[in-house]
């Protein structure tokens, strides 16, 4: 079961600003804060940070790396997918239907990082 997912920056200003509003946008909130990261979630769920790397080296988005955060309806993921595009994210695929049971939109953060917001059933 995953407890949280970081994500790296290069840019912690930008990518704080890019999270804080589409992480408002799903009803997240920040949980913690540090000068080199910050990561928001909900009350017993699962987080995601974004952050400076530790060992100091330059972030890069990892090829093949993604991550899908659930959404309860169709809406929420229509809504959450154009609020990323609205904040400057890059498609990977327009919200809709991915086959049977499952609606899902793509896209990648300011900083290259992929996500996907999804629903199934």
């Amino acid at each position: 079961m995953i407890g949280y997912v970081t994500l790296g920056s290069n840019d912690l200003p930008r990518a704080w600003a890019f999270y804080d509003a589409l992480m408002a946008e799903i009803g997240a909130a920040r949980t913690w804060e540090s000068p080199t990261g910050v990561a928001w979630g909900k009350k017993r769920g699962p987080g995601i940070g974004v952050m400076k790397p530790f060992n100091g080296e330059s972030a890069t988005h990892g090829n093949g790396t993604m991550v899908a955060l659930a959404m309860p309806s169709q809406a929420d993921v229509d809504r959450v997918y154009a609020k990323a595009i609205a904040l400057g994210a890059k498609d990977e695929g327009p919200a809709g239907p991915r086959g049977e049971g499952f609606y899902a939109g793509y896209f990648r953060d300011p900083d290259g990082n992929k996500l996907c917001v999804f629903v199934m059933g």
